[in-house]
């Protein structure tokens, strides 16, 4: 397993509210466990952070005592970080349908086999094109800053920045389709919200995705905002729209490719 890969594949099943448990396998307690703990915490938080601009909301610990494993036999979603001396129980219990990442040996332990189906083929394809890259485009991040100063690591602001724009692709539109009723309350119009994509994949996608507790908070927060919510997401969404054709949303990955072209949008401030 790539690094590409597990991103993708832990983001993908947490996007559809799977269940993902990260483990941190090995010799943790040769280096007193700390270098595997700390390891497991950051795997964790970065595929949180990861998603967004949606928020996991279901049951998330970073890192679980061995005394409260038994959470893994939960039927609700979650994302949980394990330590490798909770393996022999974890073993004896009925756990299903959960993806199991081993973050030291970089594979996995368990997988859904249903990794090449969730997500629109050729939106996966320009991601994985774009985190295949991500030593070069950090570099001529780095290149490209001023003085040589980084607020924030390059390699970790590519690799955010390109899951933005994946999610931008996927739902970059919705802006498009929160209109308001007759209270000047503001709501999306579902259906035509999906039927506006022209990629029969992205459309099946979405219409899985919007059944999901992660897009319906997405959904309900900006719906409930009188003024437009203006935060990173919401700057590539707008930069996408002025891409397309006007009343267009084509999916066909152009503008996640484009983090690959001279690194324009990265190199503003």
């Amino acid at each position: 397993m790539g690094f590409k890969s597990g991103l993708i594949c832990a983001c993908q099943h947490s996007l559809l509210d799977f269940l993902v448990l990260c483990c941190s396998w090995g010799e943790a307690e040769a280096q007193g466990g700390h270098l595997h703990v700390s390891t497991l915490s950051k795997c964790c938080h970065a595929t949180v952070a990861l998603l967004y601009p949606f928020t996991w909301q279901h049951t998330y610990i970073p890192v679980l005592p061995p005394s409260m494993i038994d959470i893994v036999c939960s039927p609700t979603p979650f994302l949980i970080g394990l330590l490798s001396s909770s393996l022999p129980r974890l073993k004896e219990l009925p756990v299903e349908e959960v993806l199991v990442v081993d973050l030291v040996n970089n594979r996995f332990l368990r997988q859904m086999e249903d990794e090449d189906s969730i997500l629109p083929r050729k939106l996966q394809v320009a991601l994985e094109h774009i985190l295949e890259q991500r030593n070069e485009l950090a570099s001529d991040k780095e290149e490209g800053s001023v003085n040589g100063k980084q607020e924030t690591s390059p390699l970790n602001e590519v690799v955010s920045e390109a899951f933005v724009r994946f999610f931008v692709e996927i739902v970059g539109h919705y802006s498009l389709f929160l209109t308001p009723n007759e209270r000047e309350e503001r709501t999306l119009q579902r259906e035509a919200f999906r039927k506006s994509v022209s990629s029969k994949s992205l459309r099946r996608f979405l219409e899985v995705f919007m059944e999901t507790q992660m897009f319906g908070g997405f959904i309900q927060e900006r719906e409930l905002r009188k003024q437009g919510v203006r935060g990173l997401f919401e700057v590539r969404a707008q930069e996408y729209l002025e891409t397309l054709p006007s009343g267009e949303q084509s999916g066909v990955n152009r503008f996640l490719k484009g983090l690959g072209s001279k690194m324009k949008f990265l190199h503003k401030k």
